[in-house]
């Protein structure tokens, strides 16, 4: 079976933000962008682990956790770009981050409100 839409999208955003540390790194940043760096990897490290959820209460965890990662990744984010701390724009980063954050909520939302099996 292959991976989720929630599996690729966080994946892909891992390597952006890998990139994104990259670059800020260059610029001297190493305070926020390693804060970045630990939050905008874990968010599909966790949903990873929800797809081999051992139950129901399990998954909900598991993406409840990626859910609250990708909003401190938000944070982050956000503090890189109005800071102006660096001449890097970080909104298509940011973008990638509320959309991942909207599908997470989703997920979490309908999980938890939808009748056990």
């Amino acid at each position: 079976m292959g991976k989720s839409l929630v599996q690729e999208k966080s994946f892909a955003f891992a390597l952006e933000v890998i990139e994104l540390y990259k670059q800020l790194g260059e610029q001297r940043e190493f305070v926020l962008s390693k804060q970045l760096l630990r939050s905008g990897t874990s968010i599909g490290a966790n949903v990873e682990e929800a797809s081999a959820a051992q139950s129901r209460k399990d998954f909900l965890s598991k993406m409840s956790i990626a859910s609250k990662e990708a909003r401190e990744t938000q944070y982050w984010l956000r503090l890189l770009q109005e800071s102006k701390l660096t001449g890097i724009d970080v909104s298509p980063v940011l973008h990638h981050a509320n959309e991942l954050v909207r599908i997470l909520t989703a997920i979490v939302k309908s999980t938890a409100t939808s009748p056990e099996n």
